[in-house]
């Protein structure tokens, strides 16, 4: 594996809003991050390289309440807001876990992210602006 846990929190504190999530995207791709997954609960991270090795990051906040019942247009509206740079990492978490979003799984390859539920279930899936 060729990054660590240290650098990905590098380039992360990088980003300040939704807004600058690309760059960070094209930074830990290029460190040989190729998918990763974030779980809403408790911030927590897998960053997979090409093989399958991962390294995890621990709990980033207290933990939060996923709502169990997904409300998906209002998911939309706040995932826009902070793509935007309307509002910051935790104040999105906290969006997604009021609307039941459980987390989100990024395939630097495709260039996805997809939003699932406290089943795994696939809710939405955008495409990332590179």
């Amino acid at each position: 594996m060729k990054f660590t846990i240290d650098e990905i929190k590098t380039e992360h504190q990088k980003v300040k809003s939704g807004a600058d999530f690309p760059k960070y995207i094209q930074e830990i791709k290029n460190m040989g991050v190729s998918h990763y997954t974030t779980f809403v609960a408790g911030g927590s991270t897998k960053y997979f390289d090409a093989e399958n090795n991962f390294a995890e990051t621990e709990a980033k906040y207290e933990v939060l309440n996923i709502t169990e019942n997904v409300n998906l247009e209002n998911f939309k509206i706040r995932l826009k807001l902070h793509q935007q740079g309307g509002t910051d990492y935790l104040t999105f978490c906290k969006d997604c876990a009021e609307n039941g979003i459980n987390g989100w799984k990024m395939d630097l390859n495709k260039m996805i992210c997809t939003y699932f539920d406290k089943n795994q279930k696939d809710i939405l899936t955008e495409q990332v602006p590179s």
